[in-house]
């Protein structure tokens, strides 16, 4: 029985953090929506945050597509209007410029620039960087106290990126777990810390609005 609820949450985990391999048959897609569904319930960002989140990845994307040279290794995160930029450049001046181009659009509050200047990651390297993500989400999963579906992990090179809204404690707790992961080389938490009671605050808020 353990065993099986094991291979439960692999398999959930692998759906949610496996979209660079495409994974959409991984799960039926009842099943693929309720996963969806869980997550969107659990998120602790606020509606409105989630849809400016969306449309700043869009706009990040088409603006470097259309300013930069290469911007194919370049990947936009965006959670509660913090921006994350992970993946390879050619240079250093293709680094600055790829931040100050995402820096300028609207509703952008920050912009952690974890850009490599490496040129074009291989294909293996991104499917490895997948299977991390799927590893780390399925621990995050089997500890209750790590909220794992309040937690976004993003994986570029072996090193974990983690972001959300979490106090200090939650956030310390998800990092020494997501580094035990088999693969991970190392942790960065790009958490938006609040204190215990400004988090209580929110799971109320959130509680009621449902």
């Amino acid at each position: 029985m353990k065993q099986m609820k094991r291979l439960t949450v692999l398999i959930g985990a692998a759906c949610i953090a496996g979209s660079a391999l495409m994974l959409s048959g991984c799960l039926p897609l009842a099943a693929t929506g309720i996963v969806a569904g869980a997550l969107a319930a659990n998120d602790r960002r606020t509606l409105g945050a989630q849809t400016e989140d969306t449309s700043i990845e869009f706009k990040a994307g088409a603006r470097l597509r259309d300013t930069m040279r290469f911007p194919g290794g370049i990947s936009v995160t965006s959670y509660n209007r913090k921006v994350l930029l992970t993946g390879q450049v050619g240079n250093d001046e293709d680094r600055r410029q790829a931040e100050q181009i995402v820096g300028r659009i609207d509703n952008v509050r920050s912009v952690e620039n974890a850009l490599q200047v490496a040129g074009q990651p291989a294909l293996t390297a991104s499917a490895s960087d997948a299977a991390v993500s799927a590893g780390v989400k399925a621990t995050l999963l089997e500890h209750s106290d790590t909220k794992a579906t309040a937690v976004k992990v993003v994986t570029e090179s072996g090193v974990v990126y983690l972001m959300g809204i979490a106090s200090r404690k939650e956030a310390d707790r998800v990092a020494q777990v997501a580094s035990r992961v088999r693969g991970v080389q190392k942790v960065v938490a790009v958490f938006e810390i609040v204190s215990e009671e400004e988090l209580a605050r929110l799971l109320k808020s959130q509680s009621e609005s449902r």
